[in-house]
C-alpha cells in the first residue's frame, strides 16, 4: 500500500488553512486540472465530521465518480477522509495543521491501495503513485496561494 506523505508552510493562521482545506468549492478550485466537482453530498460550504461528498472528475482521460466521507475532524488540527466507492479499492487521507511562527505546516498523508490486485501494484509503480503525488502536491499549492492572498 503506496503512503504519499506531503508538508507545505503556509504563511496563513492554522483556522483559515483548516477550514479551507475542508471547503467543497476551494477543492473544485484547486483541482481545475481534473474539472472535479460536488455532484452528491455536501457540495457546497465546508465538510464536518461525518459529512460524505462525491466528486466528479477526469483522471488519465477518463470521467470518473468517487464518494469520500470524513470519519475524523478534530477542529482546527486535523481531519481525516475515507474512499467509500470509486476507483480505488481504498485510501485514507490525513490532513494535519500545525501552528508555526506567523503560519501553518499543512501535512497530508495520503495512504492507499490500487484495486486489480497484481495488476494494480504494476500501475503504481509505473505510473499512478507519481499522478497522486504531483496531484496532492499541486492542490496544497494552489491552497497555500487562496490561503496567502486573503
Amino acid at each position: 500500500m503506496p503512503i504519499i506523505k506531503h508538508e507545505i508552510y503556509i504563511e496563513a493562521p492554522i483556522r483559515a488553512c483548516f477550514d479551507l482545506a475542508r471547503n467543497v468549492e476551494i477543492h473544485i478550485e484547486t483541482t481545475a486540472k481534473t474539472k472535479e466537482r460536488a455532484i452528491d453530498g455536501v457540495t457546497v460550504g465546508l465538510m464536518e465530521n461525518g459529512d460524505t461528498v462525491t466528486w466528479e472528475a477526469t483522471h488519465f482521460g477518463v470521467k470518473q465518480t468517487l464518494t469520500a466521507k470524513i470519519i475524523e475532524m478534530e477542529k482546527p488540527h486535523k481531519f481525516t477522509d475515507i474512499m467509500i466507492k470509486g476507483a480505488f479499492h481504498s485510501f485514507t487521507h490525513t490532513h494535519e495543521f500545525i501552528k508555526s511562527n506567523t503560519g501553518t505546516i499543512m501535512k497530508d498523508t495520503f495512504a492507499y491501495k490500487s484495486p486489480l490486485g497484481i495488476l494494480g501494484k504494476i500501475a503504481d509503480k509505473l505510473f499512478l503513485e507519481k499522478y497522486m503525488r504531483n496531484f496532492l502536491t499541486t492542490r496544497a499549492k494552489e491552497l497555500k496561494k487562496i490561503a496567502e492572498r486573503q
